[in-house]
């Protein structure tokens, strides 16, 4: 320990003047620079490395493949709907059930029905095109729609022999639906 009337200040040294410097801390000394300090406050946001929030599951895709394909058995009977939701439903019944096995979602079942209800839909919109293709086939051939192409076959490129196949044509549905031509 060194006293200052044992070492006093040279004469030869310039002497400071004015205040006193700044604290080398101006808040105070930093946490644990002396016995007895407090420890250290935790970092922002929950520590490091920064944790995301934790995400509930995705069901989203199970349950959009099980109301497409409700939608697709409303739709059956349309072909095209039946058969575009149906094959979107069963797309994303895997999609969805891919998500459930790796448990990032929780309706495996949800997606197992959409999968299979859109399968069922698509089964039944083919069945349903054949439907539409063996009456529509049947109703053309009843009101001579065959005979109308073979008519117009035959005519080949004459204009006046065409139109004598139309009209021919058009007096034939008339005549099966009942329906009288309206005076031109």
């Amino acid at each position: 320990m060194t006293d200052e009337r044992a070492n006093p200040p040279r004469s030869d040294e310039p002497q400071p003047t004015g205040p006193p410097p700044p604290p080398a801390y101006p808040y105070g000394p930093p946490p644990g620079a002396y016995p007895g300090a407090y420890p250290p406050a935790p970092p922002p946001y929950g520590g490091y490395p920064m944790q995301p929030a934790p995400r509930g599951p995705a069901n989203g895709l199970g349950v959009a493949a099980l109301v497409l394909s409700v939608i697709a058995l409303v739709l059956v009977w349309s072909v095209i709907g039946g058969l575009m939701f149906g094959i979107t439903a069963v797309i994303l019944g895997f999609l969805a059930r891919g998500r459930s096995r790796r448990g990032e979602a929780t309706n495996g079942g949800v997606a197992a029905s959409g999968i299979a209800l859109g399968a069922i839909a698509c089964v039944l919109s083919v069945v349903f095109v054949g439907i539409w293709v063996y009456f529509g086939q049947r109703w053309f051939n009843d009101v001579g729609g065959r005979d109308y192409v073979h008519c117009l076959q035959q005519a080949g490129d004459d204009r006046v022999a065409q139109q004598k196949c139309e009209d021919a044509f058009q007096r034939r549905i008339e005549d099966s639906f009942g329906v009288k031509p309206a005076p031109t």
